[in-house]
């Protein structure tokens, strides 16, 4: 660096101090008993840049990627292999989950008021209509809904309809790859007002959450985030280490961005975009990062898994009600189905509770017992959904022996 010329801060070090700030301000706020509403439009504006790239960016990306693998041999090898990971990592955080709760029973000695809380109950849709749901009546219509479990399925095909036109789809395929370039700008550009964005979130979110509804909580609270953390430890560092072979340190540092983005919005679609850029920059091909991704953000539900697990023996400690080994395994298995049977449905962790809570005869009430904490414990899992999109992602793309393990160090330098 020559004399007189500044280093850049970098955008994950700006959001880190905007997160900082926000946390100071919230309880700066809530301790003056101020109103902090008027800080939300701003984090509101963030989700919403946010989530306007996410549709096009997975569709062109897709198209782009899907068209240029050109094989559909090794798309059903991707496929698999992802899928694999997910619900096999599901099934270890559900696990986790029940494991913390037993052994340190948040809801023992509670005695919360349960009277008047009504929790709205939503039918889930059954198994064949869940797979019949994957493909769109109309992509303008998926596309205009946001559905990306739809979008997946028919950017695939398009890309795949598109290749086999050889050198007479070259003109169009240009077209996607160039649409993709200007994507990733667009992405760029919105990313500045991330540290803004994310300040006004946690600002919002700490003024908004008094001690009156954490403290009796406190401690399901923080068995969710050791749960989380213990999950990372036994599960995707191993990955990350083991399978994939990168630098921890390089792994956190990249991640950094997508991973606050989560944390502060409480949004794995919001964090999508980020995470897509963070992947290829740790080393895995733009072809695998667009399906594995994307994918992940619709069907990977590691956080919500664990809390599943915690919250029905919460409940179940709460209400005084013995939950059985048999029971207990019910709520693992459907919580492994009900993380994809939720795909495109609207309040998608209310379904899937629901389907738990019904299996295992709980009372729909207890679901709004935790609903004071719920933004404080999403921000733990949706972090948690993310970081194992982009585990994910690097052991797929090991597993196919494309991983480009220099590409994370260089991204650095």
């Amino acid at each position: 660096m020559t004399a007189g010329t500044k280093k850049k801060m970098s955008l994950p070090a700006k959001m880190g101090i905007g997160f900082a700030l926000g946390i100071v301000l919230g309880f700066v706020f809530q301790m003056g008993g101020w109103d902090i509403a008027w800080i939300k439009p701003f984090g509101d504006l963030f989700i919403r840049l946010i989530r306007m790239i996410v549709v096009p960016l997975v569709f062109i990306s897709l198209v782009a990627g899907a068209a240029s693998m050109g094989d559909l041999s090794k798309l059903g090898r991707v496929s698999i292999k992802t899928i694999t990971y997910y619900v096999g990592t599901t099934a270890v955080a559900v696990f986790i989950g029940l494991v913390i709760a037993n052994l340190f029973q948040p809801g023992v000695g509670l005695n919360l008021a349960t009277e008047g809380l009504k929790a709205r109950e939503v039918s889930p849709p059954g198994a064949v209509q869940t797979f019949l749901n994957i493909v769109p009546l109309n992509p303008a219509q998926a596309l205009a809904e946001g559905n990306l479990l739809q979008i997946i399925f028919f950017a695939i095909f398009f890309g795949f309809a598109l290749s086999s036109l050889g050198e007479k789809g070259k003109p169009l395929l240009k077209i996607f790859e160039v649409g993709n370039e200007v994507m990733i700008r667009i992405t760029g550009a919105v990313m500045q007002y991330a540290p803004y964005g994310v300040c006004a979130l946690i600002a919002y979110t700490v003024g908004n959450s008094g001690m009156h509804v954490l403290l009796p909580l406190m401690k399901l609270i923080v068995l969710m985030y050791l749960a989380a953390v213990i999950h990372v430890c036994v599960v995707y560092l191993p990955f990350l280490k083991g399978v994939g072979g990168l630098s921890l340190k390089n792994f956190f540092k990249i991640m950094s961005q997508p991973l606050l983005i989560a944390f502060s919005t409480c949004s794995s679609a919001a964090a999508l975009p980020a995470n897509l850029t963070a992947t290829e920059k740790l080393g895995v091909p733009r072809t695998i990062s667009t399906f594995t991704i994307p994918l992940g953000t619709t069907i990977n539900m590691d956080g919500a898994a664990i809390y599943l697990g915690l919250a029905a023996v919460f409940v179940a400690q709460v209400y005084g009600i013995e939950l059985a080994f048999s029971s207990q395994l019910s709520i693992l298995l459907i919580a492994i189905l009900a993380s994809i049977g939720s795909v495109g449905v609207p309040s998608a962790a209310l379904v899937v509770m629901t389907m738990v809570f019904t299996q295992v005869h709980l009372p729909m009430e207890g679901i709004a017992l935790v609903a004071g904490v719920d933004r404080i414990l999403d921000m733990a899992r949706t972090t948690l959904n993310v970081m194992g999109d982009a585990t994910g992602a690097v052991v797929v793309s090991r597993l196919e022996g494309e991983l480009d393990p220099d590409a994370s160090g260089e991204s650095l330098a």
